[in-house]
């Protein structure tokens, strides 16, 4: 296992301008991470190509592995033309994770708070379609893409597993992320073991978790059915990480794992605390 940070985790440090994405590569390595996954939060690849050189030398300055890159996608278009255009684009961000060294990319495929099962079985063929095309045009280059249990739609365990298998391409995986099951309300540890078998990237992201029935205020947002979540730093909130890595060890997988914080706390304390806490929970499990 390689244990890393996605630089989505500093991203309110890039944001403000405290840190360039070549001085959060800098902070990961010299905070003992092993790989650093790039997400484009705060800054652009497609409009700022030059960055991709700085990238590729930064990490290698610092002895770090580029694992990734994640980006977003909707393939539920209005149209045929805009279907189209999206694939199109998706491929170029394949052409740019080619440029950074990453054997991984992960693309979201569709973002809808309100899609019902049915909907999502109707839409399936063509979620599943945009992303074999794309793991087709990445193959010659060595890169496996994969979905996210993110952005609602496509979220719950069975959702995504699902679409892995319609697209039935050998280098089309999940990036399985241990907290946003909940965001769907599905426990993550029981979503983990349904899960590890069909992931080639895992994220350890935390959070705290409150009924509907008790608004805890701000910093929180809902989940599917109305429960509050908030982030929290890995080890710290409500999820059993413990239980959830070790669910993931047992099962053999010895690839990378980054650390996605977004809870309230100063982005740089709450990345180190739980990166820390994720390397001691998986020598204990």
């Amino acid at each position: 296992m390689k244990l890393g940070v996605s630089t989505y985790s500093l991203s309110r440090a890039m944001a403000s301008g405290e840190m360039s994405v070549t001085d959060a590569i800098r902070w990961i390595a010299e905070a003992g991470g092993q790989h650093v996954e790039i997400v484009p939060f705060g800054f652009s690849l497609t409009d700022n190509p030059e960055l991709i050189g700085s990238i590729v030398r930064t990490a290698a300055e610092t002895g770090l592995e580029v694992s990734n890159y994640a980006v977003g996608a909707n393939f539920v278009t209005d149209d045929e033309a805009a279907f189209e255009a999206e694939i199109r684009r998706v491929m170029g961000e394949v052409d740019i994770a080619r440029a950074l060294g990453a054997k991984r990319m992960r693309h979201d495929v569709a973002r809808r708070e309100g899609g019902t099962s049915a909907m999502f079985v109707r839409e399936l063929p063509k979620l599943a379609e945009a992303c074999r095309r794309i793991a087709d045009y990445a193959a010659p280059f060595g890169i496996t893409t994969s979905v996210e249990n993110h952005g609602y739609y496509v979220q719950h365990s069975d959702r995504v597993t699902a679409l892995v298998e319609a697209a039935g391409r050998p280098n089309f995986r999940l990036t399985m992320d241990v907290g946003n099951f909940m965001c769907a309300d599905e426990e993550s540890v029981s979503a983990v073991k349904k899960t590890i078998s069909y992931a080639s990237m895992v994220h350890l992201k935390d959070f705290y978790l409150r009924p509907a029935s008790r608004d805890p205020g701000e910093g929180f947002f809902r989940t599917l059915s109305g429960n509050y979540l908030r982030g929290a730093i890995v080890g710290q909130g409500d999820i059993d990480m413990r239980e959830a890595l070790r669910v993931v060890k047992a099962s053999g997988y010895d690839g990378y794992v980054s650390i996605e914080f977004e809870g309230m706390e100063e982005c740089k304390l709450g990345t180190r605390i739980g990166l820390a806490n994720a390397r001691r929970m998986w020598d204990e499990v």
